[in-house]
């Protein structure tokens, strides 16, 4: 059993729908252990879009961490992802931010999840649910990262959205 933070996020059409099926579709491959709230951001890189909502889960999974990434873009394709432009709108997007504190570098997976560190709307949740989680590579708790990091992003709580976690 391997713990696991994933990132989700969305904004197109109805976003938290958009979450609470993936999760949905998720919890049928691991175990979801805690879900953060969920989080609107402002969009990073191209500005003409959407506001995003963003959260993480943390979960344990029995597979490795190339099948982990296979079932994540399964779960997107499913759902109606298309690949676009970099940083652009989408349906949903799942990210692969640990994996353990293992550090794995191949050409389709990269993790921790490369500049998560400089990202409010990863670092806000991942504080929320797991403050003393440290990065494998920094060597900083994701309280310190978020504390450092200098980043003026709007990630604004969404009090009343609440997404249900499904036992698997």
């Amino acid at each position: 059993m391997t713990q696991v933070f994933i990132g989700i996020g969305t904004n197109l059409e109805d976003r938290i729908a958009n979450i609470s099926r993936a999760v949905a579709m998720f919890s049928q491959y691991g175990n979801i252990e805690s879900m953060s709230s969920v989080y609107e951001t402002e969009p990073e890189g191209l500005k003409e879009q959407p506001d995003y909502l963003n959260c993480v889960i943390k979960a344990v999974v029995e597979v490795d961490a190339v099948k982990l990434l296979a079932i994540l873009k399964k779960i997107e394709k499913e759902m109606g992802r298309k690949r676009g432009k970099r940083n652009g709108p989408r349906l949903i997007d799942l990210d692969l931010l640990f994996y353990n504190n293992q550090v794995i570098d191949i050409p389709d997976l990269k993790v921790p999840h490369p500049l998560l560190e400089q990202r409010a709307f990863v670092l806000v949740p991942m504080v929320e649910i797991a403050r003393g989680f440290i990065h494998p590579v920094l060597h900083k708790s994701m309280l310190q990262l978020l504390t450092e990091m200098e980043s003026s992003s709007r990630v604004d709580k969404c009090p009343d959205v609440k997404i249900e976690i499904k036992e698997s």
